[in-house]
């Protein structure tokens, strides 16, 4: 018996942080909405509605008139929020699917291989309105033969949501050509612009041009990967689905201070902070490091301000996860780079040379974790999954710092801090 034909399905949230900051505040359902990064710098994240009137990237100081104008209100990014609510929308869909990858934080890959034909596309339908009534996060579902071309339906399920209620599915070969003609190759995934420059060089300027170009000439030209990506606009899959995300091989946690630091000890504090969250990360994926990397700049882009950036490596002793081991390294790292008379704007931590456990053979006579570290990790872990992260932490990490990211148009968090739930007057 043959094997049944791979089906694919993407998931994507539509504009997901604005989507997150109206699923509370049923009043601005038809205001637009602009999402700003750290230190409420530029814009991040458009709603659908405020597009025609603000670019990605817009620093915020510069447009606050012209969002006035408008209408359209401002939102200082709210990450944990947008975290929760997006684990929120990954359970759903996961519960209507045989499988899945979570590819970012607003969108997934399904297999719906195996489900019969005349199904699949009302399981694309019935995974938008549970995910809706769940979460309140609206959502757009391509379905395709492989895995690009369930991003291009989906791609194509915004474009036209009026047409198609948000799902288009791409298994029909004419229906496939159809949108392949209409779509330039910049928005078929994985091309950038450096790309469609090649390709328009070639006369390649439609998703179709490339899917029915030579695929063995486009990997001795390009790459293999290029090759794929031109298989499967054909319809050939060419990627399969990771269930499991395999193992970061460097975490990096970096943050712009709320304003410019002269002195070492609250850059101190920010090192301090930025390493507890990477080695959260670290243990979350199961893995030691045995270097760290810790660097530190000023602002870059005002001529009137003195310009400084450093960064140094510190080996530790063995391959580790704890907290407080690689916070030590840190600050030893930052004493290292930092310089007087200048006036820092940003602080990096990166976690290098990481193995996961089993990985790597001891040396008998190196040393190794004790594995009271491990028993202290997995204690501080526990209680702030349990209470809230920051609930335990090491004695150089501020509970609230003055040197804290500015976000000051912060909506609450209504669903990962009990003193800010949601609250319904009742009249």
């Amino acid at each position: 018996m043959s094997e049944p034909d791979a089906v694919f399905a993407l998931v994507d949230c539509n504009s997901f942080y604005a989507s997150c900051e109206r699923v509370f505040r049923p009043d601005l359902q038809k205001v637009p909405i602009v999402v700003l990064s750290n230190n409420d710098g530029c814009v991040i994240a458009r709603s659908a509605d405020s597009k025609p009137f603000v670019k990605m990237g817009e620093p915020y100081h510069l447009i606050k008139g012209l969002l006035r104008t408008h209408g359209i209100l401002a939102f200082s990014s709210n990450y944990a929020l947008y975290g929760d609510m997006s684990e929120r929308v990954m359970t759903v869909i996961e519960s209507l699917v045989p499988a899945l990858e979570v590819y970012s934080i607003d969108e997934a890959f399904a297999d719906l291989t195996g489900i019969p034909d005349g199904q699949v596309e009302q399981l694309g339908r019935d995974l938008r309105a549970r995910v809706l009534q769940y979460t309140g996060i609206p959502t757009g579902v391509g379905i395709g033969p492989t895995k690009t071309l369930a991003k291009l339906a989906n791609h194509s399920a915004k474009r036209w949501q009026r047409q198609t209620g948000g799902v288009v599915d791409l298994r029909n070969p004419d229906r496939r050509d159809r949108v392949l003609r209409v779509t330039p190759v910049s928005d078929v995934w994985g091309v950038g612009r450096r790309m469609t420059a090649h390709f328009e060089g070639m006369g390649i300027k439609t998703a179709y041009d490339l899917a029915t170009t030579d695929a063995w000439m486009l990997r001795s030209k390009f790459s293999v990967v290029v090759e794929k990506t031109a298989r499967e606009l054909q319809g050939t899959p060419c990627l399969g689905l990771e269930e499991v995300a395999p193992p970061k091989q460097e975490i990096c946690c970096s943050r712009m201070f709320g304003t410019r630091l002269r002195e070492i000890e609250p850059i101190r504090e920010a090192v301090s902070t930025y390493a507890a969250r990477a080695c959260e990360k670290l243990r979350a994926q199961q893995s030691l490091c045995k270097k760290v990397r810790v660097s530190i700049r000023t602002g870059m882009f005002n001529p009137d301000e003195p310009k400084f950036a450093k960064g140094i490596v510190v080996e530790l002793p063995f391959p580790t996860d704890d907290t407080r081991l690689i916070t030590k390294a840190a600050g030893e790292g930052l004493a290292h780079v930092f310089r007087e008379g200048f006036a820092f704007s940003k602080a990096e931590i990166l976690l290098l040379d990481l193995r996961q456990r089993g990985e790597y053979t001891d040396d008998m006579f190196a040393p190794v974790q004790p594995a009271a570290s491990e028993q202290v990790m997995r204690v501080l872990d526990s209680i702030n999954a349990k209470w809230g992260r920051g609930t335990l932490r090491p004695g150089g990490v501020p509970a609230v710092p003055d040197w804290g990211m500015r976000r000051e148009l912060m909506s609450p968090n209504y669903t990962t801090r009990l003193d800010q739930l949601w609250r319904v007057a009742c009249r």
